[in-house]
């Protein structure tokens, strides 16, 4: 865990300018602004020398970048919410901490700069924050980027060189992590007095984290962070409790207090507060992996206890192993580690109640490599209980049963379509499809009839095979390769 003399506690704020600009347009609205105000009085309680924000409104998309110009100065207007007015700002920057932080990612192998000239767009979202918490600039603050394409191992080294920053110069430092949970917003007209959450199913996994962060679970939040944001739409993968996370010490040893929670034109806006050193009822419940040093291109990571080299001005990681790839290019084929060049994979699982069937055997729904998915084979059953639209091809003593192949092909298509958008694709993303028939004389036909009305547009590469047996008793099964929702499907 982070020291809690330099990092008295941590806080996760919403992005949106409505309890800053519209606060008596919804009671939500006017209990955000409160919760926001009760930060405010926290963090000057507890005797903090700087706002140090990662915001998600804050995108890059070569390295990070980090806010260095001492005194920003600004009107600024909403790009989704001009009507709600202008916000003029004055914010006081601590150059000294963003050039410390430069230096600290660099070390740890990102590509980082500063930014530091007049009229430089500050977020929304940190904009709203800093009005709200820290009125009269009475503390300085950085903020830095959220780099599109980081994912997970790269956005923690991002939050363990900002550690690296504060213990080099000692500041007492607050750090924030602006974001959204779920990140749905309303596709028609809704007046602010009537806004709600998304959809039900948003909010559900926005109360269960919440309950998460309430426990003081804040390394089982962000390891579960690529799940939520999967099934909830979430704010730029969550990146900003990965960050958050890994500045304050990746463990489960926080007092969480969630101050409000409230919708924000659809998407899930939270206030929360993180304490360090309170007594964890459980270890980390989850192991995604932990990288100190990032190693190059995106998803090149390497695991070694600390990065070649580093800058006298920054406290350096712990030394290096003598094999440890150079930060600057990549190591010999001989001594890179093995699969640190592999892209991102994941497995993923849909439940139940999303529609998707279990599977029968030891493997998960689909898996995601770099910008591919793979799903398992799937076919007709349906999620839950189990029956085969069309009727199973044989009974429970193995007598054969007669069956509508159109009617299994139309619920198997329909299960991967399921399985395609709970990974965030599509059927209009399938590349290549392996179609399982048991009986290719009676079943081809009318199978390839149904796959036409599915398929005929998209054009997937398929191969059609004939099997003896499925594992249930269906008469066809569908193995699938898509693009993921980050690739280009042309």
């Amino acid at each position: 865990m982070a020291d809690p003399t330099l990092i008295p506690n941590g806080y996760v704020l919403p992005g949106q300018p409505h309890p800053l600009l519209a606060p008596d347009a919804n009671p939500g609205y006017a209990a955000l602004r409160a919760a926001y105000e009760e930060v405010g009085r926290r963090i000057r309680a507890s005797g903090a020398e700087l706002l140090l924000i990662y915001s998600t409104g804050w995108p890059s998309v070569i390295g990070h970048q980090i806010q260095a110009l001492e005194r920003p100065e600004w009107v600024h207007v909403d790009q989704e919410w001009h009507e709600l007015g202008e916000i003029p700002y004055t914010f006081r920057m601590d150059a000294e901490f963003a050039h410390a932080y430069r230096r600290a990612a660099t070390s740890r192998g990102l590509h980082a700069r500063t930014v530091s000239y007049h009229g430089f767009p500050i977020d929304t979202g940190t904009v709203t924050a800093l009005k709200l918490i820290n009125p009269d600039n009475a503390l300085k603050a950085c903020v830095v980027s959220c780099n599109m394409y980081a994912d997970r191992g790269e956005t923690l080294v991002l939050g363990k060189a900002a550690r690296d920053a504060i213990e080099a110069l000692g500041r007492r430092t607050v750090p924030i992590g602006i974001t959204a949970l779920s990140n749905r917003y309303h596709t028609e007209p809704v007046p602010f007095a009537d806004d709600r959450i998304q959809s039900q199913k948003d909010d559900d996994w926005n109360r269960k984290l919440l309950e998460f962060l309430g426990e003081g679970r804040l390394e089982d939040v962000s390891q579960l962070a690529r799940e939520f944001a999967l099934q909830a739409n979430g704010d730029s993968k969550l990146k900003a409790l990965w960050w958050l996370a890994a500045l304050m010490g990746q463990t489960n040893n926080y007092r969480g207090d969630v101050l409000a929670y409230r919708p924000v034109y659809g998407t899930g806006a939270a206030v929360v507060e993180l304490t360090p050193g309170a007594s964890s009822a459980l270890d980390k419940e989850f192991d995604e992996e932990d990288v100190e040093v990032y190693g190059g291109d995106r998803n090149v990571l390497t695991g070694h206890d600390g990065p070649p080299g580093g800058s006298a001005s920054v406290a350096p990681a712990p030394p290096a192993a003598p094999q440890s790839p150079p930060l600057t290019g990549r190591a010999p084929r001989e001594t890179r580690p093995i699969r640190r060049d592999a892209p991102f994979t994941e497995a993923i699982r849909v439940a139940a109640r999303d529609g998707a069937p279990a599977p029968v055997g030891a493997y998960p729904h689909a898996r995601r490599v770099g910008d591919f998915l793979y799903l398992s084979g799937v076919g007709p059953r349906q999620a839950g209980t189990d029956a085969i639209p069309g009727g199973p091809v044989r009974d429970a003593d193995g007598e054969a049963l007669n069956y509508d192949v159109a009617a299994q092909t139309r619920a198997a298509l329909a299960n991967v379509r399921t399985v395609l958008e709970a990974a965030g694709s599509s059927m209009e993303r399938v590349i290549d499809v392996t179609s399982f028939l048991i009986d290719m004389d009676r079943d081809f036909s009318a199978y390839n009839q149904v796959y036409a009305e599915v398929f005929g547009a998209i054009q997937p590469t398929r191969t059609t095979l004939a099997i003896q047996a499925l594992p249930t008793p269906i008469a066809i099964e569908f193995k699938v390769v898509a693009l993921t929702g980050d690739a280009a499907a042309s």
